[in-house]
């Protein structure tokens, strides 16, 4: 088990109530906090509810240990004060994320870390004038953290650089799968990965090429299916007799060609964005939006119940 044995989560949304159980059940003590009240008095169903589905999916054995871990508290002081480590996943805005960490840094101890959920904001923006800023960092998850296990882990500047081995290894474990970001960088490296996919997938549809189902297939039955289990560098390692640089050989004109073809990248229109929902509703209905999110959390438990059974 990791030294950092007590965990508070400040935010208790999707991301929060995640990652609340990506701690729990490893086995550390974690104390959830919102300043939504509401929220936080639905928070104990919510997570009970999403452990009963890991359950059904055979990647918990027990409900009842980790929530037993989790203590929902009324006050920000009383989730962070006795916190080894605070993940923060409250709203993607500089001012928001500023307020609260503000409040987290008059809070916490001296020795602990605290891990902002942003996405793409960078710790930079809204730690600079906390007095303990050299314990704040990005720990940024994929949605949602308790099935998807990576972690993006970018220093701020100031960020004390020994907290970055300490994190990674307490991240592995709990479970998830952290990389080391080495510099601040917009968009981390995941959402730039997925933004160049989204960007072509956008201008390819723009241009009539082919619908966005279509699209989505390419990825769903095609890519994803390597990438479900392998990088690009290992997928294109693969995909040639002679590894990289044979693939590189043969390929890497194309790839080029392609890149040089969308030098003037243009912002998604709001055509082809109107026209793309419009496409998409007819395929799911906006009432129904909920109950595909939960059959997306069904597949993607038992996707990772099955690699979990494979040998590496």
């Amino acid at each position: 088990m990791s030294a950092l044995k007590t965990v508070a989560i400040v935010g208790a949304g999707l991301v929060g109530s995640g990652w609340a159980l990506v701690f729990a059940r490893a086995g550390a003590a974690v104390r959830v906090y919102d300043a939504d009240a509401s929220l936080r008095a639905r928070a104990p169903a919510r997570i009970r509810q999403m452990l009963q589905d890991m359950q059904g999916a055979g990647l918990i054995a027990d409900v009842e240990a980790p929530l037993s871990r989790i203590t929902i508290c009324d006050t920000l002081p009383e989730a962070v004060g006795a916190a080894d480590y605070i993940q923060e996943s409250v709203l993607e805005r500089v001012d928001v994320k500023t307020a609260v960490c503000t409040e987290i840094d008059a809070a916490m101890r001296a020795d602990a870390i605290c891990g902002s959920s942003s996405s793409g904001i960078p710790a930079s923006a809204f730690t600079e004038g906390l007095a303990k800023r050299n314990r704040f960092l990005v720990a940024h998850p994929v949605n949602p953290p308790h099935l998807v296990p990576l972690v993006e882990l970018v220093p701020a500047p100031w960020t004390d650089a020994g907290i970055l081995p300490q994190l990674r290894q307490a991240m592995e474990g709990w479970g998830q799968a952290p990389i080391v970001v080495n510099a601040e960088i917009e968009g981390f490296i995941l959402n730039r990965l997925q933004g160049a996919l989204l960007n072509e997938a956008w201008a390819l549809y723009e241009a009539g090429l082919a619908s966005a189902k279509d699209i989505d297939l390419t990825v769903s039955k095609g890519l994803g299916l390597r990438w479900a289990f392998m990088g690009p560098f290992e997928t294109i390692d693969l995909n040639a007799p002679g590894g990289i640089a044979d693939y590189s050989a043969r390929l890497a004109p194309l790839y080029h060609n392609i890149a040089v073809s969308r030098a003037n990248p243009q912002p998604w229109s709001q055509k082809a964005i109107s026209s793309a929902e419009t496409e998409r509703r007819e395929t799911l209905p906006a009432d129904k939006l909920q109950e595909r999110t939960d059959w997306r959390n069904r597949r993607l438990m038992a996707l990772v119940a099955h690699l979990r059974a494979q040998p590496e």
